[in-house]
């Protein structure tokens, strides 16, 4: 993912399914390079580099 799909995925009120390590999660925010990410299936959060976040539907 980049950086500007990210930004779109924030500001954009419908959601799509993003995922960390066939995780599915939330971004809560973003910098530069890192986006802070909730885990949907735990309470975990982490930091992780942008192009480590996908979409399912891409690669389907």
């Amino acid at each position: 993912m980049d950086l500007k799909r990210v930004h779109s995925i924030l500001d954009n009120e419908e959601k799509p399914d993003v995922f960390y390590q066939d995780r599915p999660v939330w971004i809560q925010g973003v910098t530069q390079h890192v986006a802070k990410i909730g885990f949907i299936d735990n309470f975990e959060e982490k930091d992780v580099y942008i192009e480590d976040l996908y979409e399912k539907d891409l690669y389907n």
